[in-house]
């Protein structure tokens, strides 16, 4: 069946559920119960083995008429009731014919669901690294010193929140406040006191983005609108546009889009899927929310054309959930892509049927992994698969998937539209390309900007208006939390993936932070490897126990409690995180603490 492993034998991840995977013999009944969940010989709907169990032994197999959305429906109760109490959590069992074990399993792993009714307004903190340098973690102390003899009112430090532009970055309810309205006191109380006040949202500026080549919005589609009549030939341009242009996935990896989308699109399978991973969780790192809210068109349009280079009938964007207002107008722009044609039953008047649809993530760092991001869209705990198979050829209920991320779909659009011949002269110098990127930190004018592939860091700095309050620029990780501390002679380094490696770095997700003179690195080093404690899923024994023993070590030297000599430890533990994590969290999740003492030695507490 399309939803199954190739050799059901191979179906073994979790032995308490079962996979895609059971074939019905006449005479025997033979279940084969090795997996997750299963799928029919017959087709390729979803049931769970109880059902299974028990209908057997009537003689036949029940299985449900619609594919199950379980974290959907548990988001659900939870916004009606405020939380998901045990009778929630039966009576969906009980309807459902889900195990209570397994929502059990799904309410403890995913940080946005709460077991207990909430207060009336809860205030959330950012404490990762670029809103801690802000006074972020101070002004949490504050409001919890404040408020913490009220019952109505709950102060939350969380993981970054997307907004690394607005340090320190606060939500009301959810909602995001402005930085003046965090750290004025008086604003804040006077919100607390009145439930019914809304907060206010800080808004982006629209602007005119050199990828976008619609200047009018009447235009918006073209691209597909163009190429549609002919699917096969659209097929062969795309991919001979990107493989020329050399696009790369600005998601992280840097893998070659033109090789996924071939990949994907010489898949068997009669089913296939597109996936927006827009679940961008990493400190500094805000690019895609900025693309979402103000280019929606081009990727949606990137998604379809992916759609009918593949063979994909559906699309899901993968959204995170701090994203409300980019939610909004996400859903807006399909809406309207919906309105005139270019989703539906004959997708931008190709013959072929394309919709897409939006999935508010959980929540999670992990889920921007891209297999974890596929356990949560088959309703279970956002752990990573081990790969090979990969999503390309194995995704979504077993489906051959591709995904991209935001900024990787809105720049494809751009690439088939204008043709690699553009994309090759974008750069600067000898570099190919345009590149978004987020830069906060010590700079006067933090957020989102779209530089030529090729411009240094110094001049996005100067882009930006240079260092905050005329300061001195001591160190920057070039590529998010997950990349290199570089010392500031590293400055005129060029951004690309090529010239970040050769300076002892990556690119990344395009995410620059950037730290002035008077910055305790080690500190600073030791709040990144915090960070990826705290979102390490726990799956790898060695990813979960290393985490936590590097923190524990990195604030016992800081304290005075651990000698320095034992810093000498981080390097062979470092080396085991890579060599045994199953996903990319583990494997960097160091990085920051190795690099620091790399090239910041002085910087050691003594």
């Amino acid at each position: 069946p399309q939803r199954c492993y190739r050799e059901p034998q191979r179906c073994y991840r979790e032995p308490q559920r079962c996979y895609r995977e059971m074939v019905r013999a006449a005479a025997e009944r033979v279940m084969m119960c090795v997996g997750h969940m299963v799928s029919l010989a017959t087709g390729s709907r979803r049931c769970w083995p109880v059902q299974i169990m028990a209908a057997g032994a009537q003689g036949s197999v029940s299985i449900f008429e619609e594919p199950l959305e379980l974290l959907r429906e548990l988001i659900q109760i939870q916004r009606e009731h405020g939380f998901l109490g045990q009778d929630q959590l039966r009576a969906l069992s009980q309807a459902r014919g889900v195990p209570l074990y397994h929502l059990e399993g799904l309410v403890s792993f995913y940080p946005t669901f709460r077991r207990t009714p909430p207060p009336r307004d809860t205030v959330e903190i950012c404490r990762d690294v670029i809103c801690a340098m802000a006074g972020g973690a101070q002004r949490c102390r504050e409001l919890a010193a404040r408020w913490n003899h009220n019952d109505d009112v709950e102060i939350q430090e969380v993981s970054c929140l997307g907004r690394c532009d607005a340090a320190p970055a606060g939500a009301l309810n959810h909602v995001p406040l402005a930085p003046a309205n965090l750290m004025d006191a008086g604003q804040l109380d006077a919100s607390l006191e009145r439930p019914s006040a809304d907060p206010e949202q800080p808004a982006t500026q629209p602007r005119r983005w050199k990828c976008d080549p619609y200047a009018d919005p009447e235009m918006r589609y073209g691209t597909v609108r163009a190429l549609s009549s002919d699917p096969s030939s659209l097929a062969a341009t795309c991919l001979a546009h990107l493989t020329d242009s050399g696009l790369s996935g600005m998601g992280g990896a840097g893998f070659s889009t033109a090789r996924k989308w071939s990949a994907v699109a010489d898949a068997a399978g009669p089913v296939k899927y597109v996936i927006c991973n827009a679940d961008e969780s990493e400190p500094g790192t805000f690019k895609d929310r900025v693309i979402l809210e103000q280019l929606p068109h081009l990727v949606i349009e990137g998604m379809l054309l992916g759609a009918l280079t593949v063979g994909a009938q559906h699309g899901i964007v993968y959204l995170r959930h701090e994203y409300q207002r980019e939610q909004v107008a996400l859903e807006q722009a399909i809406h309207e892509a919906r309105r005139q044609g270019i989703l539906g039953a004959n997708a931008a008047g190709s013959g072929r049927p394309f919709e897409i649809e939006v999935f508010v993530s959980p929540g999670g760092y992990i889920l921007g992994e891209e297999t974890a991001l596929l356990e949560a869209l088959e309703d279970k705990r956002g752990e990573p698969r081990n790969k090979p198979p990969y999503p390309s050829t194995c995704g979504l209920h077993g489906c051959p998937t591709l995904i991209n991320n935001v900024e990787t779909l809105a720049l494809a659009t751009a690439i088939v539209h204008h043709g690699s011949a553009w994309w090759r002269t974008a750069g600067k110098d000898d570099f190919w390309g345009l590149k978004f990127v987020s830069i906060s930190g010590d700079v006067q004018r933090p957020g989102v900007y779209e530089i030529p592939v090729g411009t240094t860091v110094a001049e996005l700095i100067d882009l930006t208006g240079g260092m905050r309050d005329g300061g001195e620029l001591k160190a920057f990780l070039p590529g998010g939390a997950s990349s290199n501390f570089l010392p500031a002679a590293a400055v005129h380094t060029p951004l690309d993936f090529t010239a970040m490696r050769d300076a002892g770095s990556m690119l990344g997700t395009g995410a620059v932070m950037v730290f002035g003179a008077e910055r305790d690195l080690f500190s600073l080093a030791t709040n990144l490897v915090r960070f990826f404690r705290n979102e390490s899923c726990g799956k790898c024994v060695p990813c979960r126990l290393g985490s936590r023993y590097a923190v524990d070590l990195l604030q016992g030297v800081s304290q005075g409690d651990v000698p320095t000599a034992a810093l000498n430890e981080l390097a062979p533990l470092a080396e085991t995180l890579q060599q045994t994590s199953i996903c990319g969290l583990g494997q960097v999740a160091l990085n920051p603490i190795e690099s620091m003492l790399r090239h910041f030695p002085e910087a050691i507490p003594r």
